[in-house]
């Protein structure tokens, strides 16, 4: 059978928040019965989080859109029971009736994608516009209004989807959790990762062409030049590892290394100065 998938491509998100206000506009204060109660005006079912690195002149800002995954292990239904419900194609559906009261739903989700409705008393998630999809829509209202396509809708079976994952390269967010959600991001790999990158100056002017070595306990695992503004990065860079060290030569050719203290918790930017 045919399910519903969410592909977002980080690369093309703008930030311009069409998806957010969009559907927000859908749901708030809007009721569909056996599909959602009234939303409230001061949440939104989706959300664009801004991740921010490096420092200096070395920056990067990537926009990351979030939402109910939609997962197939959604621990959000283990806790729940016939609360929420997960539909053949692949849909998760909180019921605004029988979910009335239950704000300890909102902590079954390890994303935050459950949000409570003070007002109405009852949890919420994005539906995935459930209530047009059963009309014949063929994306939801966060697609249909991103100006770049950052996000589109694949109704695919998983078999088909699993290629799909495989050939582009397609990730989702937390895998480590086992939850299997059906939103996919491509080009995410920037806000899942850090970079260490830094500038290299000589006699007062930035030092083009300097071949630059990552090195990481002892062994070099990348190596790269520096541009004509003397930047070099290394990209890709784990959370948690440590034992880098940057390494160079210095202009009367004795090689020099700048160590990395302390685990990579965030991005790296260094100042080389050559001798």
């Amino acid at each position: 059978m045919d399910k519903w998938n969410l592909v977002i491509d980080i690369a093309a998100c703008t930030n311009c928040n069409n998806c957010a206000v969009a559907t927000q506009d859908e749901y708030a204060g809007n009721s569909f019965p056996g599909y959602s109660a009234p939303g409230a005006a001061d949440v939104r079912p989706l959300e664009i989080t801004r991740h921010v690195r490096g420092e200096g002149a070395m920056v990067d800002v990537h926009y990351v859109p979030r939402m109910c995954n939609h997962c197939d292990n959604a621990p959000c239904i283990e806790a729940a029971g016939e609360v929420i419900v997960k539909r053949p194609d692949g849909i998760v559906i909180i019921d605004p009736d029988k979910a009335k009261g239950r704000q300890d739903l909102v902590d079954a989700c390890p994303y935050g994608a459950i949000k409570w409705n003070e007002a109405e008393q009852v949890p919420q998630n994005w539906i995935f516009d459930a209530h047009l999809i059963d009309q014949g829509w063929i994306e939801p209202r966060a697609a249909h209004v991103c100006p770049t396509r950052a996000i589109t809708t694949l109704q695919v079976t998983d078999e088909k989807m699993a290629r799909i994952v495989k050939d582009e390269g397609l990730q989702v967010l937390e895998p480590g959790l086992g939850t299997h959600p059906r939103i996919y991001y491509r080009n995410i790999e920037a806000v899942l990762a850090h970079f260490i990158g830094g500038n290299v100056t000589q006699g007062g002017f930035n030092a083009e062409g300097i071949k630059i070595k990552l090195m990481h306990d002892g062994e070099c695992v990348g190596s790269t030049t520096t541009d004509a503004f003397g930047d070099f990065l290394f990209d890709g860079i784990a959370s948690g590892n440590s034992g880098y060290e940057i390494s160079y030569r210095q202009r009367d050719g004795q090689i020099a290394c700048h160590a990395l203290v302390g685990e990579i918790q965030s991005s790296r930017v260094m100042q080389i100065v050559l001798d």
